[in-house]
């Protein structure tokens, strides 16, 4: 024999036999069999409140009101003037009638830190967000036999939230705003904006965790995504619709590879988010400076969260990102989004994780922590044209110490990018920046993603540049050397130099293929050099000026991708005969 669920009927005064059957009866039929008993509540006026296990009918004022705000809301949820407003407000109320609704109510059962573990939901699903009493949300995480365990969004005071009070039920997954008003903005995990420009105007509310595109809709990737970075467009190209990461120990500019490839998209029809995560106040104020006064800000959104933010806040970041984009793509446009840094984020998995009492494992990281980034990188793809043609490029950016690309986080999401740039602190301090690893690094993507012009000026370089290292390290030992070796180590000195770049001064495409051109397929530079001592990057300078004075079409044409291989010929030859 089932037993009997307990039910409380809270009102001012107990209703009559008739209305007191008819409540049983709804019980019944709705519930099953219920002991129903009264509570006498003199703060209910004009209606009652019906709890039937962790369900919860309200009928009181305040619960006819908060379905009245809620009404109002979503119709003025974008006003233009306090006219209008006045007048949206009173056609809402002249049309709204209350209803009774029913809600799952649970009970917090223990509160720390940012988790508060709930009992009585036993419908929540995973991602679901909660509304706690005092109007704190959080979102469901963990979901154990009798229990909940439940993220608290920082953005609320946390410390509202205490043993005892109530939890509602809202059936609606997080969440990020979304919409082209975002654009330029910085903005907080939940889309609310914190660079004090006013509120941004949202199109769609975005699940912030969500399937990545099936194979079938996918397209492969073969258009590029140019940084302006030289080493990293001729070597390891990115494609759109790519996952490439960025490695290295601390300070070997890693930050800085992903901010130049915001700004070389300017006029590129790029829309870019930077994430930032648990950086400091002053890093992000210094990076969304830097995109403003090269403007890139006109293509960017920030979504921050600083250190002293939670471990909640900065566990959502990377999604609430990653959904903003998913926006864009749907209109079939092309975003690129850097996640800074996924090592911090997964530093905040693991808190989350050991406070929920999950059990630990290698390096005190959950289980499932590979899986934590495999999903949300997952969902970077190029959609072919029957989805829109659009897609998300990703940078992630990952922090080794001491260089040791064999730690667990390093290994894991290097398994699931397309490729990685790893950055060398001693090439860093040596002088040679961007510190690139040439023989570690690598695109999977590789010349698919490069023009044809990219593709044929960038030749050998890489196999020179093995050489060299090679051939610096075996002249350590050397008291002589032949004379081909010699030239060798020389057109390696040249090389290394031209691809050392300055922060913050992305190449255009027919500068790159010029300089390579000119360097690695004709040795005109290491001509030039050996007879008059002409510094490598000056000369290069004067070359690429010679050209787009004397030969702009030229230039227009590679910028374009109008050009074939055979090009480079032509440069070689026009190179010869300049005089600089």
């Amino acid at each position: 024999m089932n037993e009997k669920i307990n039910a409380k009927l809270y009102s001012c005064e107990r209703p009559d036999e008739k209305r007191w059957a008819q409540i049983i009866d709804f019980i019944k039929e709705n519930h099953g069999e219920a002991e129903l008993e009264f509570v006498c509540d003199k703060s209910i006026v004009g209606g009652f409140r019906l709890e039937v296990g962790s369900w919860t009918y309200d009928w009181t004022k305040e619960g006819r009101m908060r379905q009245l705000k809620n009404a109002v809301f979503k119709s003025v949820k974008n006003f233009e003037s306090k006219e209008k407003l006045v007048s949206l407000i009173g056609g809402v109320t002249e049309t709204f009638s209350p209803r009774i609704i029913a809600e799952e109510v649970g009970i917090v059962k223990r509160v720390h830190d940012s988790i508060a573990f709930v009992s009585g939901l036993d419908r929540a699903g995973y991602g679901e967000i909660l509304v706690f009493e005092s109007g704190v949300r959080g979102i469901a995480w963990e979901l154990s036999d009798g229990e909940i365990g439940s993220i608290i969004f920082e953005n609320g005071d946390k410390n509202l939230v205490k043993q005892g009070s109530y939890v509602k039920r809202t059936g609606l997954v997080a969440g990020m705003k979304a919409g082209d008003d975002f654009i330029g903005r910085v903005v907080d995990p939940f889309g609310n904006p914190i660079d004090e420009l006013g509120e941004i105007n949202y199109d769609k509310l975005m699940p912030i965790e969500s399937d990545a595109p099936k194979i079938v809709d996918r397209e492969s990737v073969n258009r590029p995504l140019e940084t302006g970075i030289l080493v990293l467009d001729s070597l390891f190209p990115i494609g759109r619709g790519q996952r490439e990461l960025i490695i290295g120990d601390r300070q070997t500019g890693k930050t800085t590879i992903a901010i130049d490839t915001i700004i070389n998209q300017k006029g590129k029809d790029v829309i870019c988010i930077y994430v930032a995560i648990g950086q400091k106040a002053s890093s992000i104020a210094g990076i969304v400076n830097k995109l403003k006064e090269h403007g890139a800000m006109d293509h960017t959104i920030v979504v921050a969260t600083t250190a002293s933010d939670g471990a909640s806040t900065q566990y959502i970041a990377p999604y609430s990102g990653c959904a903003l984009a998913e926006y864009f793509m749907e209109q079939g446009k092309d975003v690129l989004i850097v996640y800074d840094d996924l090592s911090k984020h997964a530093v905040a998995y693991r808190a989350l994780s050991l406070l929920l009492e999950r059990s630990p494992g290698r390096e005190a990281y959950p289980g499932d922590v590979f899986y934590l980034h495999s999903r949300l990188l997952e969902r970077s793809a190029q959609l072919n044209d029957l989805k829109g043609g659009g897609s998300i490029s990703a940078l992630p950016i990952v922090e080794t110490l001491d260089g040791d690309v064999s730690a667990y986080i390093p290994t894991n999401i290097i398994s699931i990018t397309d490729g990685q740039i790893f950055l060398e602190s001693d090439l860093f301090f040596n002088g040679q920046r961007p510190a690139v690893n040439i023989g570690l690094s690598v695109s999977r993507v590789g010349s698919d993603a490069q023009t044809k012009a990219m593709k044929a000026a960038s030749g050998t370089l890489r196999v020179d540049l093995a050489q060299y290292r090679e051939m610096e390290v075996f002249n350590r030992f050397m008291t002589e050397i032949d004379t081909a070796t010699e030239k060798q180590l020389k057109h390696g000195r040249i090389l290394m130099k031209l691809i050392t770049q300055k922060q913050h001064s992305p190449l255009s495409r027919h500068e790159q293929v010029i300089t390579l051109s000119v360097a690695n397929r004709s040795r005109i530079i290491d001509e030039a050099v050996e007879k008059s001592g002409i510094d490598v990057r000056e000369y290069v300078k004067k070359m690429i000026a010679y050209f787009e004075k004397e030969h702009k079409q030229l230039c227009d044409d590679i910028d374009n991708d109008m050009c074939s291989s055979e090009v480079i010929d032509i440069i070689v030859q026009k190179a010869s005969e300049a005089v600089i």
